[in-house]
């Protein structure tokens, strides 16, 4: 069995929108690795229609970006995504599954099947999965900024505290910091 991994950008003040982070190489080469540690890519509707409508063009190289994008891209085209909705039922992206029905089955079907891993990248999706106890680390990478705003992290809350142990923390050049946590169980 894999290891379900969550890994977002997220400012000092626990904002999780995207254009909030520093979109740089080096921040971008982190998730590279994350990536490919991991067997599969897990998504939410909204964080999958946000990456496809933007991440295809740049494999395909009908959009400009850096290298390191670019590698991005190409990398996460192979990969394959995993996508839990309730509202739509077809994701046309190479390599795209729908999960439907029963969550806590559904996710942990795929972690049975996915021994390198799956890496979770959606908000929303990660407080839903953490109140059914899936998930085992935390990749989180936390940027010098305070937004004021949302989307939060966790912000409709859990149940309980999680505790967690440190596994690793990695400073950027950005001022960033990469932190690995573990849930203590």
């Amino acid at each position: 069995m894999g290891l379900l991994t969550f890994s977002i950008n997220v400012t000092l003040d626990g904002c999780v929108d995207h254009q909030e982070g520093i979109a740089d190489d080096e921040t971008h080469a982190f998730f590279t690795r994350l990536m490919d540690e991991g067997g599969a890519m897990l998504w939410g509707r909204v964080t999958y229609e946000m990456m496809e409508s933007y991440w295809p063009a740049v494999a395909r190289g009908d959009t400009e970006a850096p290298p390191a994008m670019r590698e991005w891209a190409v990398k996460l085209e192979a990969k394959p995504k995993y996508v839990v909705s309730s509202t739509r039922q077809d994701f046309p992206w190479t390599n795209s599954h729908h999960i439907a029905g029963d969550l806590l089955a559904g996710v942990q079907k795929l972690k049975d099947a996915t021994p390198d891993g799956v890496l979770l990248g959606s908000g929303k999706l990660a407080t839903e999965l953490d109140r059914l106890d899936l998930i085992d680390e935390y990749k989180l990478l936390v940027h010098p900024r305070i937004a004021g705003h949302g989307p939060t992290l966790y912000e409709s809350g859990l149940p309980s505290t999680r505790r967690l142990e440190l596994v690793a923390v990695k400073p950027l050049r950005s001022g960033a910091v990469a932190m690995h946590y573990r849930r203590a169980r």
